[in-house]
């Protein structure tokens, strides 16, 4: 009799643990098809060329385009979906995936010196990594003491 309540009590536990992550992470898909237009919505902007910005017509709409960005990043906020940290940070293999390798002596090997993409997660899951390029030394610089570096990959 015992046995029987402790297992209810524990099929309970994990029926309501299973049902409160079911809504936090509901929106997963959905955000996973936003953040596309997240993306669309930055590139528009930065491909407007500075010329062009200073004709009213074309400022009104980047003002349009800017806050329809802030209120996509608004909703995220929302629902707990915020930006991964990258930039000047150390490659995390949990958060970025690293695209290229750029030779440098100006940061840390493995450090994270340009972003491709922008990623997210929705509260504590990674919802979508970061496109990193990372920090190599060049040629003449020096890499770390003992440092083995495949050139087959």
């Amino acid at each position: 009799m015992l046995r029987q309540m402790a297992e209810t009590e524990n099929v309970r536990r994990r029926l309501e643990r299973e049902k409160q992550e079911a809504g936090a992470y509901a929106v997963t898909s959905f955000a996973r098809d936003i953040l596309a237009v997240a993306d669309n919505l930055r590139r528009a902007l930065d491909a407007v060329p500075e010329a062009a910005r200073a004709d009213q017509a074309v400022a009104n709409v980047i003002t349009g385009i800017e806050m329809t960005e802030r209120e996509v990043f608004n909703v995220f906020n929302k629902y707990g979906i915020a930006q991964v940290e990258a930039l000047g940070q150390k490659l995390d293999p949990n958060k970025h995936q690293a695209m290229l390798e750029i030779p440098t002596n100006d940061a840390e090997p493995g450090t994270v010196v340009q972003v491709l993409q922008t990623g997210f997660v929705i509260k504590d899951r990674l919802l979508r990594p970061a496109l990193v390029a990372v920090a190599k030394p060049t040629e003449g610089g020096s890499a770390a003491p003992g440092a083995q570096v495949d050139t087959n990959a």
